[in-house]
């Protein structure tokens, strides 16, 4: 009996997915989970940053059974099921979890940790992904802007030259994790990014992509300030402004998965005294 984890991901979509099974699995690490995601370097990318120990690319999620065995057990953040593949699910597999029916805050609070003195003032993440280069789009070719970047995973090569003449500092993809941790501001259009920030002791401000959807009622649950502007210039000064009277932050609770855990492993205890008596 195995535990798989299934998170969307790909440069369309981005890796938030990734980040929220990346935490759960290693809470459960003892369990010797396998991570599967629909693009082979969301894969790689968890098992660096997020010493993720085992992971396999499944185009998409009704594949799982191509490599799945009746009885196991699946955890996954997705949004490509519907009723009847649920349904499916349930059937084949002894427990089904899905994470955006657990909590909207999950957050790997072993590296995202405290930080009472971050070395980076402000820092801009627009995502991990922009197959359509809004990003670039939003940007006025005479600005400079004093905040630094932390480029995307899904960026296109070359793209860094460009960012490299309008921000302080362009900051690689792999020092994602610890750009999170040592930013006191950040300016983000991924909810999970803000979490992770908050996490850490930081103050996060989000400012909504066209192309994404948000979920605003858990942004306004945990009073983060929130920014809508089509361009670069007019979301950075409001971001600015906020900074100079940054909100008390509400209600932040990380999802806790002991019971979750508990269930898992008493399931698979029970399955291995089945199959060896």
């Amino acid at each position: 009996m195995q535990v798989y984890f299934y998170a969307k991901s790909g440069h369309g979509v981005g890796l938030d997915a990734t980040k929220r099974c990346s935490a759960v699995a290693t809470l459960l690490k003892d369990l010797d989970p396998v991570l599967c995601t629909s693009d082979f370097r969301a894969g790689a990318y968890a098992k660096e940053l997020f010493d993720v120990k085992k992971y396999v690319n499944i185009d998409v999620v009704r594949n799982l059974p191509n490599i799945m065995q009746r009885k196991d057990i699946l955890i996954y953040d997705t949004d490509e099921t519907n009723e009847l593949m649920e349904n499916g699910m349930n059937e084949f597999c002894s427990l089904v979890y899905n994470l955006k029916e657990i909590s909207d805050i999950i957050v790997d609070t072993s590296i995202y940790t405290k930080n009472d003195n971050p070395s980076i003032e402000k820092t801009i993440f627009f995502g991990d992904d922009d197959y359509n280069n809004l990003f670039l789009e939003q940007m006025n070719s005479d600005s400079k802007h004093d905040i630094d970047l932390l480029m995307g995973h899904y960026f296109f090569l070359g793209n860094e030259k460009v960012f490299k003449e309008h921000f302080n500092n362009v900051i690689d993809e792999e020092e994602y994790i610890e750009t999170i941790n040592n930013t006191k501001y950040l300016l983000t259009a991924s909810v999970q990014s803000a979490l992770e920030s908050i996490a850490c002791g930081n103050y996060p401000v989000i400012f909504k992509r066209e192309d994404k959807q948000y979920n605003i009622e858990l942004i306004e649950k945990l009073n983060i300030p929130c920014i809508e502007n089509n361009t670069l210039d007019g979301t950075i000064n409001e971001f600015e402004t906020i900074i100079q009277n940054y909100p008390t932050i509400n209600n932040y609770e990380v999802a806790n998965f002991e019971d979750i855990k508990v269930e898992i492993s008493t399931k698979i205890e029970a399955y291995k005294k089945l199959t060896n008596s």
